[in-house]
């Protein structure tokens, strides 16, 4: 456990009341523009899958899932999700969902593996959302423009949002700016990756990072990836790395970077059976998920996660996102919260 030193004093802009009534509008408002931008559908999402089929993400590599036997299956076991990034891709297939659109999902998860800050939770709520694309879209250009259009979408909500709450004024940059992890390596070698990112995101206010999995300079990835679902290996046409990244964006509230993304364009073939090989996962080929996109029967597809509880902490102000979503916090914490005026749910 652990909690942020803010950079001033803080003092909630909205009540209680008010708060409920604006994550209700943030969450409204957002998904149409998401799904008008880059013409998704809504669909339902589970919030376990069979253990053992290889549709959880492992996200890091390292975390395990909250796990169930099921008493009418024989003793199959559930997995509570982590993310929703192979399922969706099954079901652009199963939906026969055509090149240039595609779906999204209110995706919940448990993380009990999480450190539990002013940013992370044991309850994960996300729009998760993939679209089906060709191979010429296999670019980092066309992965720039989707974030764009992503960011344009933050953008249209945050300006929603102050026209009804002009105490929230809004403060993002007019643009997203863009980094390889490379590049931003090289631009502070002095540092760790996380020191980079907070560097970087205080001087922009908005920044994708791209790149993030493989091997740098260094020897050493910006941070680890699953080798299964985002393509971080191919050499894209920036003479880089990856067709994947991290939206990050400065919270003046923390005087800290917020992730509020995870998104990339997702392995082919090739990337799959390259990356599988590179991180010794090799036995993963004969999964449900691995075995389908292999033999051909799941489209090429760009997709990603976008933190709704974050979203709302970001537009709303707030200092921790205990204050957007109910949770277990520990004694503690919540002592220090009450003490900093940080009111939990």
């Amino acid at each position: 456990m652990k909690l942020y030193e803010l950079p001033g004093e803080y003092k909630p802009l909205l009540d209680l009341k008010q708060t409920e009534l604006a994550i209700k509008q943030i969450k409204e408002t957002f998904q149409l523009n998401l799904s008008s931008s880059l013409r998704l559908r809504r669909v339902t999402a589970p919030l376990f899958v069979l253990q053992g089929t290889g549709l959880n993400d492992d996200l890091n590599g390292y975390e395990h899932a909250v796990s169930f036997p099921i008493q009418d299956m024989n003793g199959a076991v559930a997995e509570v999700v982590h993310s929703l990034a192979k399922w969706k891709r099954v079901t652009l297939a199963e939906y026969n969902i055509a090149h240039g659109y595609g779906i999204y999902t209110d995706m919940n998860a448990i993380r009990a593996h999480e450190e539990l800050d002013n940013l992370h939770s044991l309850y994960v709520d996300q729009w998760d959302w993939e679209r089906v694309i060709d191979n010429e879209e296999r670019t980092a250009e066309y992965l720039r423009q989707t974030v764009r259009d992503i960011y344009s979408a933050i953008l249209h909500t945050e300006f929603t949002l102050s026209e009804c709450y002009p105490q929230l004024k809004p403060s993002l940059p007019e643009k997203i700016e863009f980094i390889h992890s490379e590049e931003l390596r090289r631009l502070y070698p002095d540092m760790t990756p996380k020191e980079r990112e907070e560097a970087i995101t205080k001087k922009y206010g908005a920044v994708f990072i791209i790149g993030i999995g493989n091997e740098l300079g260094d020897g050493k990835p910006h941070d680890n990836r699953a080798p299964d679902y985002d393509d971080y290996s191919t050499p894209n046409e920036d003479g880089f790395y990856g067709l994947n990244g991290d939206l990050m964006i400065w919270s003046d509230v923390l005087g800290k970077a917020m992730e509020l993304s995870s998104m990339g364009i997702r392995v082919d073939r090739k990337a799959l059976l390259h990356q599988l090989e590179k991180a010794g996962k090799e036995e993963r080929k004969e999964l449900y998920f691995h075995r389908r996109l292999l033999e051909g029967a799941l489209p090429l597809s760009i997709g990603g996660g976008i933190g709704q509880s974050r979203l709302c902490m970001l537009l709303l102000k707030k200092a921790h996102i205990g204050e957007i979503q109910s949770s277990i916090w520990p004694e503690e914490m919540r002592q220090i919260c009450k003490s900093m005026n940080i009111p939990l749910i």
